[in-house]
């Protein structure tokens, strides 16, 4: 393949241009048409070689717990340290309508304009997990373009985003002071694969933001997370491996963004140490894998004509509870391995 106007303005452009190159480029990605999917797959394996050299930050939150403001607050810091940030941020989709917002940059108004960073709002587009069908190439897509620190906003839903956690290097859980007791801690599904868990809005109540550190802790050991009972041995390589930590923060009066990064640091060092982010990387590569195959079996089973032929007649029966959904479903499937099984002979 030979290097396309989009490819170089991604890699070489200058701000202006580099900024329009990776909007086409996520675009191009995002699509849905099949002539795009193969200059997307096209233009992210020459990207390839470009990335990797970033530090993928995922942070998940229910709405309100104040996601946005923080990742602001934090990128304009990291950005006073010579860093360039970009901000992924997905937005829910209606189930009604499948539009969505794309707002968040509004929240964002300084960041958003800053020479040093790029946020891009995606749709949901009722994908499951919190992020967008296409988060990881939009993340390969700002690293090979130069920005070393990637961001990945959820999009706020509560105990079920953990798809973000299988994309990122390190992996944050928002929470606001007066979130519930110590049982709604150990409930959180996302709370097991935290590594780090913030308590935003910490100024608002004190007293509320030390019960929910507290509470927080507890929980984690409930999770296996922290083990008081150790060997000299198991001691010495328990002090290798990253422990979840639990800060309390106010992004509103820019309070504890220093500790939150010197945390991310400790982080960062410590994982790429003893090879945990290598492979962790690794593992995520073929998670990603394992994701496209089954959105490209989904719409391979939608696009099927012996499955188009029976849609009709089924979907009537179905509805008129004349035929279990199941069944339904059964012979929709048989359909069309029967047609792949013929197309293979």
């Amino acid at each position: 393949m030979t290097e396309s106007p989009l490819l170089e303005g991604v890699l070489r452009g200058n701000a202006v241009q580099q900024r329009r190159a990776i909007a086409k480029a996520i675009t191009l990605l995002e699509s849905t048409r099949a002539d795009h999917r193969a200059q997307g797959d096209e233009l992210l394996t020459m990207l390839l070689p470009h990335t990797g050299q970033a530090f993928r930050l995922g942070i998940s939150g229910v709405p309100g717990v104040g996601k946005s403001t923080f990742i602001e607050v934090l990128g304009l810091y990291l950005i006073k340290q010579g860093h360039r940030v970009a901000v992924l941020t997905i937005d829910p989709s209606s189930s009604v309508s499948g539009g969505s917002i794309l707002g968040d940059k509004t929240r964002m108004d300084m960041l958003s304009v800053h020479e040093s960073a790029y946020i891009r709002p995606s749709p949901s587009s009722c994908t499951l997990g919190g992020v967008a069908e296409k988060t990881r190439e939009a993340m390969l897509v700002c690293e090979a373009a130069g920005y070393d620190v990637v961001i990945v906003e959820t999009v706020g839903v509560g105990q079920s985003e953990t798809a973000v956690a299988n994309m990122a290097d390190m992996f944050v859980v928002m929470q606001l002071p007066n979130a519930g007791d110590d049982l709604q801690a150990i409930k959180k599904g996302v709370m097991e694969l935290a590594d780090l868990v913030v308590i935003n809005k910490a100024d608002i109540d004190a007293n509320a933001a030390m019960r929910a550190e507290a509470q927080i802790k507890s929980a984690m050991r409930l999770f296996g997370l922290v083990n008081n009972a150790m060997g000299a041995s198991q001691a010495a390589d328990f002090d290798k491996q990253w422990h979840p930590q639990v800060l309390q923060l106010s992004a509103l009066h820019n309070q504890g963004v220093d500790a939150f990064w010197a945390a991310v640091t400790e982080f960062r060092k410590l994982q790429t140490t003893n090879g945990k982010l290598a492979s962790r990387r690794q593992h995520q590569a073929l998670s990603w894998m394992w994701e496209r195959i089954d959105a490209g079996l989904k719409l391979a089973f939608r696009q099927d004509p012996a499955v188009g032929a029976l849609l009709p007649s089924l979907l009537a029966q179905v509805g008129k509870g004349q035929l279990p959904a199941s069944t339904a479903a059964r012979n929709l499937l048989s359909a069309h391995m029967q047609r792949a099984q013929a197309a293979i002979k």
